[in-house]
């Protein structure tokens, strides 16, 4: 009796270990697999972030090339070049032009008068270019170029009666006064400034002062458009004739505002090589992802075999 007992008592703690020591390696064996069961949700997380980056950068890269961005850039120059200047002056009279200097004009003298045409002047007739049915008179003057000087034409218009009640002299500015005078047809080129440009007006007794300056616009296919600005100030003339007169007096001043030509165009701000470079990265990130994800799935199935064969052998120990 006293031999059995001995026996068991030696048996039973033999017994308890083999069966604390499996669930020891179970239970760090399954933190193991829970770990990694974890680390791979986490990069399948970030491969969908990465797959949501590239979708988004080629979103964005077509939206760009979609929408370009508007740029604007300055050009300093100290002489332009004249303008063409074509007023339309029914039956108003060119009394005077000059060209001045440094904002100065001199006292009128004989306002009213015929005074010095010191200006290259054209006249030209042509039909106009909406009805092709009427004929325009115009005078194409030539606009100021030295802008460092402050450069300046100043005119004088006499309209002796009018039917209307209101007077006003139409006028359209044009890039290049020399163009015009180059062109063989001239008739056609006025055609085609009228249809191009914006027309303005200035009226009777006042001094109309218009400031000018030029904007270029580059298209997409590459040519160049031209477009003028103004700034106008306008100045009550004080009529100091001694005899009450009904005629009207024009009187209109042309300079330019400063020395920059503002050229605006269209630029596209995607980067190809940018994108490429982030696609480039974005999807060896995901090869980097799907490679660990692989790696960890085959650590878990051996992992869980090893387990397996683990507990067969214990089962069969137990047995």
């Amino acid at each position: 009796m006293g031999v059995h007992e001995d026996a068991s008592s030696v048996i039973l703690p033999d017994s308890e270990l083999g069966t604390s020591a499996p669930s020891l390696r179970f239970s760090k064996t399954c933190l193991k697999n829970v770990f990694s069961v974890i680390l791979l949700f986490i990069y399948l997380l970030l491969m969908a972030v990465a797959v949501f980056l590239v979708y988004q950068t080629i979103s964005d890269f077509r939206e760009k090339l979609k929408h370009p961005v508007m740029s604007v850039s300055y050009k300093e120059v100290s002489l332009y070049d004249a303008p063409g200047i074509a007023f339309y002056p029914g039956k108003a009279q060119l009394l005077s032009c000059k060209h001045h200097y440094y904002d100065h004009i001199p006292p009128l003298v004989n306002p009213g008068q015929q005074g010095k045409i010191e200006c290259s002047t054209w006249r030209i007739n042509y039909t106009d270019p909406f009805t092709n049915q009427t004929m325009k008179y115009a005078l194409v003057v030539q606009g100021p170029r030295d802008v460092k000087k402050k450069e300046l034409v100043f005119l004088q218009f006499h309209l002796n009666e009018t039917d209307q009640d209101f007077s006003a002299i139409d006028y359209l500015l044009f890039s290049s006064f020399q163009e015009f005078i180059n062109s063989p047809e001239k008739a056609e080129f006025m055609k085609d400034c009228e249809s191009s440009y914006s027309s303005w007006k200035f009226s009777g007794g006042f001094r109309t002062w218009v400031k000018m300056s030029l904007v270029k616009t580059k298209e997409e296919d590459g040519s160049e458009t031209v477009e003028f600005k103004q700034e106008t100030s306008v100045v009550n003339y004080i009529d100091q004739r001694t005899k009450p007169r009904s005629d009207q007096l024009f009187f209109v001043v042309f300079e330019w505002k400063d020395p920059f030509i503002q050229t605006v165009q269209d630029i596209i701000t995607a980067n190809p090589w940018n994108m490429i470079a982030l696609l480039c990265g974005i999807f060896l990130a995901l090869f980097k992802a799907a490679d660990f994800a692989k790696l960890s799935v085959k650590w878990m199935i051996k992992i869980r075999k090893r387990h397996l064969k683990r507990r067969s052998q214990a089962m069969n120990h137990i047995s």
